[in-house]
């Protein structure tokens, strides 16, 4: 008698061998991947070498152009001012490509990170980290949002209120960390942007540690209530970066550059002005009532005089103002010609 095998058995083999073959065409992939890894290493360090080569060839280079600019013939002369016009390209090309290869880490990242390499590798990854971060400072201003109208509204424990300042510590240590990533990956965040935030957790920090007594509680309202005017300026900020975020990838605007901004950016940037503004005067007066709290006989703890330095964020905003008038005053002589 024929042995029949049991149709279900059939079926299982019938599947076993596709997922067989399957897997199969899986190794030789991953063992492709691999391979590939190990060129692309290898082109990296030859890109980097190469890079640090031509640099140190390009100086020589150029002393040598100006050595020879000294009496030459006007032909010579033609030649060494297409040289000179080209030295001068080169360092723009080199950043270029270094944007897309891997480098070391600064000190803040080395010290939070390690040696881990955190450059991306393209263009798409560069602007999905990007919305990412946006994306995640949105959430999060929302988040604490919430969280400061519950506090001043609604409940008045301790408990809740280092549970909403330790948010804002680990808030914005994290955007610290992110902000030296996209900078590591050549965004133009700027340095006094970065350091708003370094502030921003150190005076988050002091705020925990305050403890409950007298000078808290005369104090805490009003650190809330600049708390929940904070975020909702933050949501407008998020608003507006993401929006630019979005303009630049989807448009060609890259090409007329304001030292790191677009003109069309000052359009928004004058709607939130008056906000940014307000909520630093707002600091200011912040750290003028921790002041005179400072004075008061019965005022013992440290935590009292050290946000006081809240003010110097005014001077931060103050920075991109130059910039702001002139374009202004660019586009205002350019209607008049």
């Amino acid at each position: 008698s024929i042995y029949k095998m049991p149709q279900g058995l059939g079926v299982v083999l019938e599947e076993w061998k596709c997922l067989d073959k399957e897997y199969q065409q899986l190794q030789e992939t991953h063992r492709m991947y691999l391979q590939k890894l190990d060129e692309i290493s290898k082109l990296q360090n030859n890109c980097s070498s190469s890079i640090s080569s031509q640099r140190k060839r390009l100086k020589e280079v150029s002393h040598l152009v100006e050595k020879c600019i000294q009496g030459p013939s006007e032909e010579d002369a033609k030649t060494l001012d297409e040289i000179n016009e080209k030295i001068k390209m080169r360092p723009n090309a080199f950043s270029e490509m270094e944007a897309f290869l891997p480098k070391k880490n600064g000190l803040y990242l080395s010290l939070v990170l390690g040696h881990v390499n955190v450059t991306l590798l393209s263009k798409q990854s560069k602007f999905a980290y990007k919305d990412e971060y946006e994306k995640f400072k949105l959430y999060f201003t929302v988040l604490l949002m919430l969280f400061s109208f519950i506090c001043y509204f609604f409940v008045s424990y301790r408990f809740l209120d280092a549970i909403l300042n330790f948010l804002l510590v680990w808030y914005y240590c994290t955007l610290t960390i992110r902000e030296s990533i996209l900078i590591t990956n050549g965004s133009r965040i700027k340095g006094w942007w970065v350091f708003h935030h370094y502030i921003s957790s150190f005076l988050s920090s002091v705020m925990l540690t305050w403890p409950d007594g007298n000078l808290y509680k005369i104090f805490r309202n009003q650190f809330l209530a600049y708390s929940l005017y904070q975020s909702l300026v933050q949501c407008l900020q998020c608003y507006y970066q993401s929006g630019c975020l979005y303009r630049l990838r989807d448009t060609e605007y890259r090409h007329t550059q304001l030292e790191g901004f677009q003109s069309w950016m000052w359009k928004g940037l004058t709607f939130l002005l008056p906000f940014l503004f307000f909520g630093h005067f707002w600091q200011l007066f912040n750290s003028l009532s921790l002041f005179r709290m400072a004075q008061l006989p019965d005022c013992k703890e440290w935590q009292v005089s050290a946000p006081t330095i809240t003010h110097a964020n005014t001077l931060q905003t103050c920075k991109p103002l130059p910039l702001f008038q002139s374009f202004y005053l660019r586009k205002s002589w350019a209607r008049k010609f």
